[in-house]
């Protein structure tokens, strides 16, 4: 960082925060290419917001060219700062909302893969129940790799986030929900489909290629997969699928994720009374984290319709 004398930045108003806050989305997203999606808008028009900002902190904070984009040692500080900024903005967002009898605010929850209309998730009666009793709240929802939901839960830009249980992490409190059952599966288009015998299909299975998660979730989990011909990866439930029914691979999914297809007879279990595995699905909250009356409601109203399913 250069040491020499700068004039010193004046009052601060909403025009910076603006624009502090789209440096911090294109630092981000990696790039301005990459964050045209993200704030829906032309390079073009990043490219004049950022020089503004250059400007106005008579600072220059990237450099962007054939080699890529990079901040500058200036650029580094800023953004670090910035992230401070917006935190403290959020702070005094909750404090002001939990003054407030109604519940108002947004409620940021971010998930791990397809878990919101399993059979035994009641995420639907839970938002009707939000919507009914705090109807001035925004709900928030995004899907994200397992290690990503547990960052963002860890610097709080989630509230709240849905994952499967694979591990205790410092800082994160775990509120386990329940648990589904997985199998592995083939389909229609795969030779052991038509195989009946399970001693042949036993046989046969360790030179089937398997298209597995490519994380560790569980030890009963990964002893399943000890022996298996590991061949693709797939975190998320629907291209795993999709890679099955191609009858290229075998996989293991949630029973209630892959009756859709057992039921229409393009997938069946492979050895069910062996090939199997329990995955627990937990809420995750930062330990001392924010209070939020909004957070709490959510979690009861969930609690109690997991506690009223049959």
């Amino acid at each position: 960082m250069s040491q020499t004398s700068r004039p010193v930045l004046g009052q601060i108003g909403d025009y910076e925060i603006r624009l502090l806050k789209l440096f911090k989305t294109v630092v981000e997203c990696g790039g301005f290419s990459a964050a045209e999606t993200e704030l829906n808008i032309s390079r073009s028009t990043i490219s004049v917001h950022m020089a503004n900002l250059e400007n106005r902190l008579k600072l220059k904070l990237c450099r962007r060219g054939r080699s890529g984009f990079a901040l500058t040692d200036d650029g580094a500080v800023i953004y670090e700062s910035a992230k401070r900024l917006f935190s403290r903005l959020e702070e005094f967002r909750y404090t002001v909302n939990e003054l407030h009898e109604q519940l108002t605010g947004e409620l940021k929850i971010v998930s791990s893969d397809n878990i919101w209309l399993e059979d035994d998730f009641p995420m639907a009666d839970v938002f009707a129940d939000l919507g009914s009793q705090a109807p001035d709240v925004n709900v928030s929802v995004d899907v994200a790799h397992m290690g990503e939901i547990e960052r963002r839960v860890l610097n709080e830009d989630a509230d709240i986030g849905f994952i499967h249980y694979h591990r205790d992490l410092e800082g994160l409190e775990y509120h386990h929900l329940y648990k589904v059952r997985c199998f592995l599966y083939c389909s229609d288009r795969h030779p052991l489909f038509a195989i009946e015998d399970d001693q042949n299909i036993e046989q046969q299975l360790g030179k089937s290629k398997l298209i597995h998660p490519g994380i560790y979730t569980n030890a009963e989990s990964s002893a399943q997969l000890a022996d298996m011909r590991l061949a693709g990866r797939a975190y998320h439930y629907e291209p795993r699928a999709a890679l099955i029914l191609s009858g290229q691979y075998i996989g293991f999914l949630p029973e209630s994720f892959a009756r859709r297809w057992v039921d229409s007879g393009r997938m069946k279990a492979l050895l069910p009374e062996q090939k199997n595995h329990e995955l627990g699905i937990s809420a995750i909250t930062r330990l001392h984290g924010r209070q939020s009356r909004l957070k709490a409601l959510f979690l009861q109203l969930l609690h109690d319709h997991l506690k009223a399913a049959p």
